[in-house]
């Protein structure tokens, strides 16, 4: 890990992130973007089940954060890190995280991790479209159900298209 950091990423404002460092101050570690996309031969793609392959725009996010003081690990660092110990070989997870697929490329590309094939599913969301997710304080599965609503009923708050 050591030498990827040192290779791509780039300290929050250069010396002044290494002395914050040093002083155990808040910093933050950047993967250098351009220089990481440089390092990747040739056209990084990805493949999206029910759709194929697709070519990665990793670039659009900038030099995004690895790694804080407070944080010491990004979720994305994290989960493709997990992914590839893990042996997983389909990332299952809702189409709100579906533009993180090309930077979580970059990364097992950069890294020499597994590169895993992915499928994005709906998200609920209730009447006003905003999803339902614990992290946003939304209700359970449980707390729906007591309220009365069928699975019918719950399954089309992921079906049905939200303005």
């Amino acid at each position: 890990m050591g030498r990827f950091i040192r290779g791509f990423a780039a300290n929050c404002r250069g010396a002044e992130a290494t002395r914050r460092i040093a002083a155990g101050q808040p910093y933050a570690l950047r993967l250098h973007m351009a220089r990481a996309c440089e390092a990747v031969p040739g056209p990084l793609q990805a493949h999206e089940e029910n759709e194929g392959w697709h070519r990665c725009r990793p670039e659009l996010f900038g030099d995004v954060v690895l790694g804080r003081k407070d944080v010491p690990a990004s979720y994305h660092l994290c989960v493709t890190h997990d992914d590839a110990l893990q042996g997983v070989t389909l990332v299952t997870r809702g189409d709100d995280l579906k533009p993180a697929t090309d930077l979580h490329r970059l990364l097992q590309a950069l890294m020499g991790w597994p590169e895993p094939r992915y499928a994005h599913h709906a998200l609920m969301r209730d009447a006003t479209g905003r999803r339902l997710a614990k992290r946003d304080g939304a209700e359970s599965l449980r707390a729906l159900r007591e309220k009365g609503l069928s699975p019918g009923e719950v399954r089309a708050m992921a079906e049905e298209p939200q303005v």
